[in-house]
């Protein structure tokens, strides 16, 4: 509480001596007093506020599957499940989401058939190998309810990894299919560092534990390595297409050497099967045009939480100047 003692003749009531002073006193004190309540429940219901606020966020994420499985419709529909953007671990297009989506898809009894609809550059050979395994499996495991792969704008490397694992491959004419290969980025800059007069200091415990140092030399050991340990991933990764294609590929080696086509040559190559989009698929070859969303869907505080651990990750690798084989 702030009280002001006045001067006499000051407009705001008389001073200290004159008459009436003491009842001046006391009426601001109580109107000081009065004041500073106020403020204080004002305080008290914006906290109020804020923490009923926070409890009903709290709620709708620990109720959201629930949510989500009463507001499925009873119909016969087709499930959709997204592929999109790089599939890493982590994110909507990981492993983990993926066949968490499959598994829902597949418990949920009036799911006719499942559409992965697919616009993704690629990503991790792992990830995207543990996708075609599972779905695979699920197929084996449900021989009913068919899976189709659905093409929108891009369906290249770890992205086609993913799709050989469905029935059938539908793509857009424009659509981008291919790129079959696997890739290490890395960049060498020793000879600028030593035009700049900079002195590389590198200790290792391991003589290879600096492969793929940028400022360091490559020695040829190093690069036969890594050229071998390429060659491997992409012969798992060209078995996959052929067990997943089969007799439908026409091409040649060409198919495997890391080009990409469009929807139209993607078709005569034997990459795709047939012109589609996911609504077409679904009221045609499915046959249940109701289409129901399955996409895992991170809650806020998830999504934060795996951006920050991806980022510290990914400075990590940049700090020691690791590179990690991206089948894209």
């Amino acid at each position: 509480m702030n009280l002001k003692f006045w001067k006499k003749g000051t407009p705001q009531g008389p001073g200290p001596g004159e008459a009436g002073w003491e009842q001046s006193l006391l009426e601001r004190v109580v109107t000081d007093s009065l004041r500073e309540q106020k403020r204080s429940r004002r305080w008290g219901i914006l906290f109020k506020l804020l923490t009923f606020t926070y409890l009903f966020i709290l709620l709708g994420v620990l109720w959201q599957d629930k949510l989500f499985d009463r507001l499925t419709p009873a119909e016969k529909h087709t499930a959709v499940i997204d592929i999109k953007g790089v599939i890493a671990a982590g994110t909507q297009a990981g492993a983990e989401d993926v066949i968490d989506a499959l598994d829902k898809a597949y418990e949920d009894g009036n799911t006719n058939g499942i559409i992965l609809r697919i616009n993704s550059p690629g990503g991790s050979p792992v990830q995207a190998g543990q996708i075609n395994d599972e779905v695979r499996r699920l197929r084996e495991k449900h021989p009913a309810i068919p899976v189709h792969a659905v093409v929108s704008d891009l369906c290249a490397s770890g992205g086609y990894y993913v799709a050989v694992a469905a029935e059938a491959i539908h793509v857009d004419k424009a659509s981008l299919i291919g790129s079959i290969g696997v890739r290490i980025d890395a960049f060498g800059f020793q000879q600028a560092i030593e035009e700049l007069g900079i002195e590389r200091r590198l200790l290792t415990a391991g003589a290879n534990k600096g492969i793929l140092d940028p400022f360091s030399p490559m020695p040829e050991t190093q690069k036969i390595f890594l050229q071998s340990q390429l060659d491997q991933l992409h012969q798992q990764f060209i078995a996959v297409v052929k067990a997943g294609r089969g007799d439908k590929l026409k091409g040649g080696e060409e198919l495997f050497s890391g080009l990409f086509w469009n929807g139209q040559d993607s078709l005569e190559l034997g990459l795709a099967d047939q012109f589609g989009s996911t609504e077409s698929v679904a009221r045609d070859v499915i046959g249940a045009e109701k289409l129901v969303e399955f996409t895992a869907k991170k809650d806020l505080f998830e999504r934060l939480a795996n951006r920050m651990g991806t980022a510290m990750v990914n400075s990590f690798l940049e700090l020691a100047g690791g590179a990690y084989p991206m089948a894209r």
